[in-house]
């Protein structure tokens, strides 16, 4: 029986590698969730997903992603926007900062938003003023996604603003040169 040789020299062993690590990594920690939280029963189930701290997380979760998806939503169209279509003085410098997430550790840029919006930091000290805490608290946590997710949203649309602009444009000389 022939063995049937594949383009990629070392699949099988990138695949048994790759699989492996998988597992470990992964697949051994989620089964291991399941597995301690099933050891009560569908009861033990239901208590947990019921508990008071648990519905408390998951309205904060869901809260504050909510929000963050509707500025972000907002923000990033109106950002993606201008930089397809807009030249302006200073829009390299924006296109820059869109991508600022993605170069920070999440560590780093963790620890950057608690320091600016704790009490003593300089966006904090001045919300502090007007009775608002932001650092470890819901608006943290929706200010934290925002940044995350914000350049995820406008590299996103760019793309499909500048495809819309050249179809746009294509549709323009057409009707032109009729």
């Amino acid at each position: 029986m022939a063995r049937t040789r594949h383009v990629l020299p070392g699949f099988r062993l990138s695949l048994g590698f790759t699989i492996t690590y998988l597992s470990l990594i992964v697949l051994i920690p989620l089964s291991m969730l399941v597995w301690k939280a099933s050891t009560g029963g569908w009861d033990g189930v239901w208590a947990t997903i019921t508990h008071a701290r648990v519905i408390a997380s998951l309205k904060l979760s869901f809260t504050t992603a909510f929000t963050a998806a509707l500025v972000n939503g907002f923000f990033g169209l109106l950002t993606a926007w201008a930089l397809e279509r807009y030249s302006f003085p200073g829009r390299r410098v924006l296109d820059a900062m869109v991508d600022l997430p993605f170069a920070l550790p999440t560590a780093v840029a963790g620890i950057a938003l608690v320091t600016l919006y704790a009490p003593n930091g300089w966006i904090g000290a001045w919300l502090t003023q007007y009775d608002i805490k932001a650092a470890y608290a819901p608006l943290g946590i929706t200010i934290a996604l925002v940044f995350v997710g914000f350049p995820f949203v406008v590299r996103t649309l760019q793309p499909v603003i500048a495809d819309r602009a050249r179809r746009d444009g294509e549709a323009f000389e057409a009707g032109r040169e009729q």
